[in-house]
């Protein structure tokens, strides 16, 4: 355990402690967990270990005060935690019985997973098992492939398994008009110091110890350049970058094979936690298939954009979750926390 301790990426199933108590199984089960996505990399869950029963916690201390004071970026990160551990406890013989947000006195704790009963995984939940490992965002640019149109019908139907819906977005005018939403969003979330602030505060060089935030690599920034990045993350807090991040994005964005918004019908924590189940599971399935993603949450973000991107759906229902999908050459993950380090 302490060689994953330090390398959570390199987790093994080889390694799982059959023998072990159910205690021990768990813990081993948490390095699954914590290579969810989250907003900035900031990993905002922690959890307990009591006999047969892991509870997932809300973590405040790494909430985004700025960027998403209702924490509801936070719970759909912990949602997708919870895909993890669902789809690992399958895989290791475990029904993993759920039941979220189980206290309304503790509106923290989030979910409550027990190990269950014995449970036979489907081939389609090993093929999403297998994927955990190897997905990650990527801010590269995308090649100029298709994504077969079953392929995209397919991640629509894993949306709505997951009490969600994913809108492709479709059509030179309606691009159009995302690609000006995001422009927009982008620079009147540079314009705001605070914002800007708190996104400096989890940049750091890839050489740097952390186990959490967004390293240069993750910014595009090359190797060789990476002891630029104090240089950058001081320009992000002190300077309003937003032209240049918006011309950034809007380059990221026309290379994509597809851009999608994954959004439910409620917009309570409830659904944030289902959504954030729907978007990790859509994410492993595409990861099994040599399709990466990455997010562009701004305009979500700043609730005068939301709102007219939620009219520019025409559907009912919130947007909780704007992504690109396409091909590339793999990138190196980012950091993650360890089992033990998540775990109070």
């Amino acid at each position: 355990m302490s060689h994953l301790s330090l390398q959570p990426w390199q987790v093994s199933d080889q390694d799982f402690p059959l023998q072990g108590s159910p205690t021990q199984q768990l813990q081993f089960i948490l390095n699954y967990a914590v290579l969810a996505p989250s907003g900035h990399n900031t990993q905002p869950w922690k959890f307990t270990i009591q006999q047969e029963t892991i509870e997932l916690w809300a973590d405040l201390d790494r909430a985004l005060s700025y960027v998403d004071p209702e924490h509801r970026e936070l719970i759909i990160s912990c949602g997708a935690a919870l895909l993890n551990l669902r789809l690992a406890l399958h895989h290791f013989g475990y029904q993993g019985d759920i039941q979220m947000l189980p206290n309304s006195d503790q509106p923290n704790l989030l979910a409550q997973i027990r190990l269950g009963s014995w449970n036979q995984e489907t081939a389609e939940e090993k093929s999403l098992f297998e994927a955990i490992s190897q997905r990650h965002t990527t801010r590269r640019p995308f090649e100029a492939w298709d994504i077969p149109t079953t392929v995209l019908q397919w991640l629509q139907v894993i949306a709505v398994e997951e009490g969600a819906w994913l809108h492709l977005v479709q059509g030179q005018k309606a691009k159009s008009h995302l690609l000006n939403l995001v422009n927009l969003a982008d620079r009147l979330q540079m314009a705001d110091p605070e914002i800007r602030k708190e996104l400096s505060a989890w940049m750091h060089s890839g050489s740097n110890p952390r186990h959490d935030g967004l390293p240069a690599y993750a910014l595009g920034v090359p190797p060789r350049f990476d002891f630029l990045t104090v240089v950058l993350s001081w320009l992000t807090r002190y300077f309003n970058l937003g032209n240049q991040i918006a011309k950034q994005n809007e380059q990221l964005l026309q290379s994509a094979s597809a851009i999608a918004v994954l959004g439910t019908h409620g917009d309570t924590p409830i659904d944030w936690l289902n959504v954030g189940q729907a978007l990790q599971k859509i994410l492993l399935r595409a990861q099994s298939l040599g399709i990466v993603a990455s997010f562009f949450n701004a305009p979500i973000q700043m609730p005068e954009v939301r709102s007219q991107l939620q009219s520019s759906l025409n559907r009912e229902g919130y947007p909780q979750v704007l992504l690109r999908l396409g091909y590339c050459t793999s990138t190196q993950p980012t950091p993650r926390r360890s089992s033990h380090e998540v775990q109070f």
